[in-house]
């Protein structure tokens, strides 16, 4: 499709597929959360301890990770709809066997299923958007698809505590998840032309010579690339804090504050609205700036000085709550910018693959986050929740840079070699 094809995209169309992908990508961010927000309620009714929580976490995003780095070939390979659907259908399998959990088993059923669910879930969104999405409108479509992510963090501690505390019921909280998951099948079912990626194909994929390219390319040819590992460690060291943040800030708080349970579960909405706010001044930055890596860099420093601020304790206990949410500002300016990296970086043909390795680096990191940082409640050590999760922020900064670094050096050849 020429240029001048592309842009004569009605907006409407664009927008159509857009909202349905930000809908889909809302909703696997949503069952990230199935079980965080309700660990104080297992501890109680199974007397669980938080190390074995952090497990459930693992579990789920251990599936997740490799499931999404293989999801990627079956994407490239059959096309991203039916997957979608696949995933979906999961979910609602995962929560119905947690609402129907009577111990750990059946938690852990409930967490390997939704694992499975979310799995392919990055190399069906962007493999949609990138032949969906015409490219002037792209990169807002990568930004709506960040703030919809942490949209769906946010929604899932309210919805959870919200429907908890009116029924009096966990249980019926999780089944009503199941719930969620059946209607946003049934309005892309309903919308499935908008979400047809064997249909589009824009310009930016690069037409018949680059698919030609692609098949006659290695598979794994892309796993060359250093951009695509740097990506990766970018995700998993600013995931390692996520993880912190999301499944374990609320009993820090309570441990640290003496807060109550219904205060602290908002903290992570407050975090992911903060965070989704951020990917909103990010979008435009993305498109301004010419070393962003500068500018995310020194807001993931601020987002980790004030986690350590929450850390030593010093603070009165709402305060420390929403310094603690505030902090969600500054990861969420990274968002945009990262994924037009991704783009860049992806061989003809093989979106699907990059982003279905790059984004297991998240998996990765909530993965082992979790164990580590329920270990350290179990001991005691409520301040190392947000102690760690700067440090690791502090990494992701040093991943960033050396990406910001390696662009910078690509350009300086593509000058040179003019």
């Amino acid at each position: 499709m020429s240029s001048s094809a592309t842009a004569a995209v009605p907006l409407r169309q664009d927008a159509r597929t857009i909202g349905l992908i930000g809908l889909a990508h809302g909703s696997s961010h949503f069952f990230h959360l199935m079980l965080p927000p309700l660990f104080p309620l297992f501890i109680r009714d199974f007397g669980l301890t938080y190390a074995q929580l952090g497990l459930l976490v693992t579990t789920f995003f251990v599936i997740s990770g490799v499931g999404q780095a293989l999801s990627g070939f079956l994407v490239d390979r059959v096309g991203a709809r039916p997957i979608l659907f696949a995933a979906l259908s999961c979910f609602v399998l995962g929560a119905i066997a947690t609402a129907t959990a009577n111990g750990y088993p059946g938690l852990f059923l409930g967490a390997a299923l939704a694992g499975l669910g979310n799995a392919p879930f990055h190399p069906v969104d962007f493999t949609i958007l990138n032949k969906r999405v015409s490219q002037p409108r792209l990169g807002h479509a990568f930004s709506v698809h960040g703030i919809s992510g942490n949209l769906g963090w946010a929604a899932a501690p309210v919805f959870l505590a919200g429907l908890t505390a009116v029924t009096g019921s966990w249980r019926i909280a999780s089944a009503s998840m199941a719930g969620w998951a059946v209607f946003v099948m049934a309005i892309l079912w309903w919308n499935r032309d908008a979400i047809n990626d064997k249909a589009g194909a824009w310009a930016h994929e690069g037409g018949a010579k680059a698919g030609a390219a692609a098949r006659t390319e290695h598979p794994l040819a892309f796993l060359q690339l250093p951009s695509v590992w740097l990506c990766f460690s970018f995700f998993f060291f600013s995931t390692c804090a996520l993880s912190a943040i999301q499944s374990f800030a609320s009993p820090a708080l309570k441990s640290m504050y003496g807060l109550p349970f219904e205060a602290t579960a908002f903290v992570v909405t407050g975090y992911m609205l903060f965070g989704a706010a951020g990917m909103v001044v990010g979008g435009f930055l993305a498109a301004g700036a010419d070393r962003l890596e500068k500018i995310i860099g020194s807001c993931l420093m601020a987002s980790a000085v004030l986690l350590c601020l929450v850390a030593t304790g010093v603070l009165p206990g709402m305060v420390a709550a929403g310094v603690a949410a505030v902090a969600g500002f500054g990861t969420g300016l990274a968002g945009p910018s990262r994924d037009m990296l991704i783009k860049q970086a992806s061989p003809p043909g093989a979106t699907g693959r990059v982003y279905g390795a790059v984004y297991s680096g998240l998996d990765l990191g909530f993965a082992l986050a979790a164990p580590i940082f329920g270990s350290l409640l179990d001991h005691g050590a409520a301040s190392g929740v947000f102690y760690g999760s700067a440090l690791t922020l502090a990494l992701g900064v040093l991943s960033a840079s050396l990406v910001g670094a390696g662009v910078a050096r690509r350009r300086g050849g593509l000058k040179v070699a003019a």
